[in-house]
């Protein structure tokens, strides 16, 4: 896994992933049930779309929009085992450990912080 300052500052260099935002609908969404739901629901995703060994529609598995989750997970290169593998080091072609879901939480968890703090500044 990688670290985590490290990743962020390659996700900036990207103009891909630097370009994802929470919308509107996104932004009220997380506002109206706060960032520990809102990582529930990232973590049950996960465990259905991104942990096993050989995810269904991988590649294609993670929406662009319809939760701030799918689009965290666009944003921080968490939507797919080739990005995983590629972004953060985590090999595809195996089931998710453990501490690998808590890893990619975490980095949601930052870039939901981090985007939703820049968003709503005055």
């Amino acid at each position: 896994m990688r670290d985590p300052d490290e990743l962020f500052a390659a996700l900036a260099r990207s103009r891909f992933r630097d370009r994802f935002r929470l919308g509107p609908k996104d932004r009220a969404y997380f506002e109206s049930r706060g960032l520990d739901v809102v990582l529930e629901h990232g973590r049950q995703f996960l465990a259905d779309r991104l942990a096993p060994a050989t995810p269904k529609n991988d590649g294609r598995q993670t929406p662009m929009r319809g939760h701030p989750v799918f689009v965290a997970q666009h944003a921080t290169a968490t939507c797919c085992r080739k990005c995983l593998a590629r972004w953060h080091h985590i090999p595809a072609g195996r089931q998710l450990e453990p501490e690998e879901i808590d890893y990619v939480i975490d980095i949601l968890r930052r870039w939901l912080t981090n985007r939703h703090i820049d968003e709503t500044s005055p």
